[in-house]
C-alpha cells in the first residue's frame, strides 16, 4: 500500500499532492489579491485595502482577513484611538509567500496567452479531442 492510499484504499488527496492544503489556505478567490496587495503596499487600514483591492465587499474582505489572520498570514493591529483606528499587514509568514507569487506573476506573463490560443483552439474545434483514460 502506498503513503498515498488509507487502510481502504481510498487515495488520501492529501498525501497524494501534498501541495492541496496550500493550495486550499493561499490560492482562494480573494486570499491570492489581498496577500499581494498587502505585499506591494504594506500596512493599510481597511478601507485603503478595499479601494486597492477594487471588487471585493467589505462582508468578504472582513470575512478573508479573519480568516488569514487566523492562519496567521496577516497581522491585524488595533490602535485605541478617537477614532479608532485598525490597520492590517503582511506577516512574515505571508511575505515568505512573495517568491512564489512572483514565479507565477513570471509563469503567467510566458504562459497565459498559450492557454487562451489553446482555450480558442478547443472552443473552434468541430468536435472535442476525446481525452484517453
Amino acid at each position: 500500500m502506498s503513503g498515498a492510499t488509507t487502510k481502504s484504499g481510498q487515495v488520501d488527496s492529501e498525501l497524494a499532492c501534498p501541495v492541496s492544503p496550500v493550495v486550499d489556505i493561499v490560492f482562494s478567490r480573494w486570499t491570492t489579491p489581498i496577500l499581494w496587495t498587502l505585499n506591494e503596499f504594506g500596512r493599510q487600514r481597511f478601507v485603503e485595502l478595499q479601494r486597492n483591492i477594487r471588487t471585493i465587499t467589505p462582508k468578504v474582505l472582513t470575512q478573508r482577513l479573519r480568516q488569514m489572520e487566523r492562519d496567521g498570514l496577516v497581522v491585524r493591529t488595533y490602535h485605541p484611538e478617537v477614532p479608532p483606528r485598525v490597520e492590517y499587514e503582511i506577516s512574515e509568514l505571508g511575505r515568505s509567500l512573495a517568491p512564489i507569487f512572483a514565479h507565477l506573476a513570471d509563469w503567467s506573463a510566458d504562459n497565459l496567452w498559450k492557454v487562451e490560443r489553446a482555450r480558442r483552439e478547443f472552443d473552434e474545434a468541430d468536435e472535442p479531442v476525446a481525452v484517453p483514460r
